[in-house]
């Protein structure tokens, strides 16, 4: 599935919540099926600089595509990453490389957070570019 049909499947289930507080609840409900990672691979390297709270993101390149593994230590955090890792994660470098982020808004629930978490969204993204830019430099 592309970048942005998952993108259409998520954005048809926050169509079905009438309310913010009813889409960031959802955003929540996702986080449950958030994963951790292990303690060695919490790091320098992988720590999002500027996210609102301590997350994490692992990248590794594999067979031509780019597997993505994060942790976040809030509700949101957690919420967002496993959206984000839905989207992004299992794909080539070119498909991310070449993939709009301003698409993102289509969901309809990047204006629903706060300018923090924007940031916070802006620099989990710069981490998978800069990933799937290593990637793609690699020839993998």
């Amino acid at each position: 599935m592309s970048m942005e049909k998952t993108i259409a499947e998520y954005k048809e289930d926050f169509d079905l919540f009438p309310t913010n507080n009813e889409k960031l609840e959802y955003i929540f409900e996702l986080g449950k099926r958030h994963t951790t990672l292990p303690q060695e691979e919490k790091n320098s390297s992988t720590y999002v600089q500027g996210c609102a709270s301590d997350a994490w993101l692992v990248g590794e390149c594999k067979e031509g595509k780019l597997i993505l593994r994060g942790e976040g230590t809030s509700e949101m955090a957690k919420g967002m990453i496993t959206l984000l890792l839905d989207i992004f994660s299992n794909r080539t470098a070119d498909e991310i490389l070449n993939f709009n982020p301003k698409k993102l808004s289509e969901m309809g629930i990047v204006e629903l957070l706060s300018p923090v978490r924007q940031q916070s969204l802006e620099a989990f993204l710069k981490m998978v570019y800069g990933y799937a830019q290593k990637c793609k430099e690699q020839g993998e």
